[in-house]
């Protein structure tokens, strides 16, 4: 054997103090010990709080956010934002008192005409309420006094990136938090089996393929990556190595992660890398979700008047209809956050034909889910929003008729339940529905109001990061849209 040179003994000794050695052997012990304690602990720790214990800051209205993302630009003008004057406006050129000097995209910013385009269907008053919706969500009409339909959202971005990005984060710029991971690292799980946030992502009919979604919209940027939301895949097994490997049963796993989870712990105590810890948690999430997770896509008991309901497209995987019912499933087992991403709402060409077959594939199954939650006692701590990133030009890119660009301006969304009051309409648009002219609701009122119904405060609640305490709503005026809540 080598005999060790001065020098590298005094590098053995300079990496090994006896503080080191007592404080590396103290981690490791410890961790051996605590090994058949490992997933209870750490179930409990998803469940706290990591900057402080005082949240939820006052008693919240919701439990469970269900967000069913639009992803492309819903035409607020063709689903929402009625106005009978665009009939007679049809055809006749956007006056440039209304279009204004604001940027436009580049795709229209060259058109020689402006030429205004009425809805594509008609509209009719819904309900008691009497709220005014398309007859292209005859669904959607038919839970008008449930939902609170705010006509006055509005954002800077004009671009689908950019806009995507900024309501799902807080931000333009990639590599903030996502909306659901700030929701699962201010208030955990209440699923010790299953993540606080889960994705599930279906792509439309209405424009095929839909604008990309990246997995930073449902990241955690700077917070801890435990607290990433968990995407469950479309086909096959919803999570991949859900069924251990051939000759590996339940009792040899559980002594594998407690070897691995010491060997972290040993490592975690010289080191102090806090991604370490979370390593431990996944480890431990992915252990306990190969029973919870099958079970939830399991539809073997639900009844045939589920998949009426919801829609035959329910039946597949995949599908909207079908993660629907996954996010009512998911709900009614306690995950914290689901979120929808439903790709195809961008309709720069082919308005009627593609804007349409949009909706035949997301409308029943929307207002099924409101439906159903309501059927279970569950709408009413249970907070679903349904809209995208903008809305649509009242003017026609291309043609007459042919189709819309995209409108940061004014755009429509909805909500229901988790202390939303239903049957109300929120905010006002200009006789062209281009401009907003009562009640403005910008993105980051909305994420305040979001935040407001699960019982927290949106300027109180920070993680410390570069030297800052960021906030989900950044550091711009956002307000509660409290006359939408109950």
């Amino acid at each position: 054997m080598r005999k060790l040179t001065l020098s590298e003994l005094d590098t053995s000794r300079a990496q090994m103090t006896r503080r080191r050695f007592f404080k590396s052997a103290g981690g490791a012990l410890g961790a051996m010990a605590m090994g058949s304690l490992l997933s209870k602990d750490l179930a409990a720790a998803s469940r706290s709080v990591a900057h402080s214990g005082d949240l939820p800051h006052f008693p919240p209205r919701a439990r469970r956010v269900i967000y069913l993302f639009q992803s492309g630009g819903p035409s607020h003008i063709d689903l929402f934002d009625c106005k009978e004057g665009m009939k007679t406006l049809h055809g006749t050129e956007l006056p440039a008192s209304v279009k204004g000097t604001q940027r436009v995209t580049g795709m229209t910013s060259g058109q020689k005409e402006f030429l205004v385009c009425a809805p594509i269907k008609p509209f009719s008053a819904r309900g008691q309420c009497g709220t005014v919706i398309s007859d292209l969500l005859p669904h959607t009409a038919g839970i008008a006094d449930d939902i609170a339909v705010i006509r006055s959202m509005n954002t800077e971005a004009i671009n689908h990136d950019p806009g995507i990005t900024f309501i799902n984060t807080g931000s333009q710029v990639p590599g903030r938090p996502s909306l659901g991971a700030w929701t699962s690292y201010g208030l955990g799980s209440e699923n010790e089996n299953m993540p606080a946030y889960v994705v599930l992502i279906s792509q439309g009919t209405g424009k095929n393929p839909g604008q990309p979604i990246f997995s930073r919209l449902w990241g955690s940027g700077f917070i801890p990556s435990q607290h990433q939301g968990v995407q469950l895949r479309s086909s096959g097994d919803p999570v991949l190595y859900l069924e251990d490997a051939a000759g590996i049963d339940r009792p040899t796993r559980r002594r594998m992660l407690d070897d691995l989870a010491a060997l972290n712990e040993m490592r975690h105590a010289v080191v102090g890398d806090p991604e370490i810890e979370t390593r431990i948690a996944q480890y431990e999430m992915a252990f306990r979700m190969q029973t919870a997770a099958p079970e939830i896509v399991d539809l073997s008991d639900e009844p045939e008047s589920t998949f009426r309901l919801y829609g035959d497209d329910s039946r597949r995987p995949g599908t909207y209809a079908y993660n629907c019912l996954m996010a009512r499933r998911m709900a009614e087992r306690d995950v914290r956050f689901i979120q929808l991403f439903h790709r195809g709402w961008d309709q720069h060409l082919s308005l009627k034909t593609h804007l349409a077959h949009q909706c035949q594939d997301t409308d029943q199954a929307s207002a099924a889910l409101v439906t159903d939650l309501a059927q279970r006692g569950l709408l009413e701590d249970t907070l679903v929003v349904w809209g995208g990133e903008f809305g649509r030009t009242a003017y026609s890119q291309g043609g007459l008729g042919q189709g819309r660009d995209h409108h940061g301006r004014c755009f429509s969304i909805w909500m229901a339940g988790g202390g939303v009051r239903g049957g109300v309409t929120h905010g006002q648009t200009d006789d062209y529905c281009y401009n907003i002219v009562e009640d403005p609701v910008h993105i980051r009122d909305l994420n305040a109001t979001i935040l407001h119904c699960l019982g927290i405060d949106h300027e109180r609640f920070t993680y410390k990061f570069q030297g800052l305490n960021q906030r989900l709503t950044g550091v711009e005026e956002a307000h509660v849209v409290r006359a939408i809540l109950a």
